[in-house]
């Protein structure tokens, strides 16, 4: 992993970036997913539906440079690549546990890190259970209980979280298709409205066109 240093002094976003940074102005986009065709995919292939979810939003992020912006070591800039960091819950405890895992383009090779790590951790109690975290990572939840109209964190840390965070809800049926509720949230300090949008309609693409990548 590579962290490239972004020199203030000559970016494009310095103005806004300085603007917002400060009144810690972040925000949150609540979107319906179409996942009809993907859900459909992932059934005949007897898949399942949240590591796909976690390799959709991980490429989106992984696309685009102002979804990868962020402090390292109280340095502004970007990583040349973003692996997932997601919870697990437990059912009997009724906790969960955040692990990561590495991300690849390609979904075999995804999928099978995932359930590499799925058998090692899901039933290790305990907050952070997979050691060495490295800093490139961003945080993946799931709230599969409710379908939400819209989710929000709130968060302090020195006006520093940049990276996006991503909540995904229940999925559901409505007028013969079926919608999986989505929440972005981003700090206004790197991404704007427009960011936001792209990052939805990205993922939507993705899940439009599962049978390229779901083999």
């Amino acid at each position: 992993m590579t962290f490239h240093i972004i020199d203030r002094q000559n970016w494009d976003r310095a103005p806004y970036f300085e603007h917002y940074l400060s009144p810690r102005c972040s925000y949150s986009v609540t979107a319906n997913i179409v996942i009809t065709k993907l859900i459909e995919r992932l059934q005949t292939k007897k898949l399942k539906f949240y590591p796909a979810f976690i390799y959709m939003v991980s490429k989106v992020v992984n696309e685009h440079t102002e979804f990868r912006t962020g402090f390292n070591d109280g340095v502004l800039g970007y990583w040349d690549h973003m692996l997932p960091s997601y919870t697990i819950f437990h059912n009997d405890t009724k906790t969960f546990s955040s692990i990561w895992t590495e991300f690849s383009q390609d979904y075999c090779e995804f999928y099978n890190n995932y359930n590499e790590d799925m058998k090692r951790y899901s039933d290790v109690q305990g907050f952070f259970t997979k050691s060495h975290e490295p800093p490139n990572t961003f945080p993946i939840s799931m709230v599969p209980w409710v379908s939400f109209t819209g989710f929000n964190l709130n968060i302090n840390e020195d006006n520093n979280y940049l990276l996006p965070i991503l909540t995904g809800g229940k999925y559901f049926n409505q007028d013969g298709k079926t919608l999986f509720p989505l929440a972005v949230q981003m700090h206004h300090a790197v991404c704007d409205g427009y960011h936001a949008s792209l990052f939805i309609n990205e993922v939507q693409e993705l899940a439009d066109r599962c049978e390229e990548w779901i083999f």
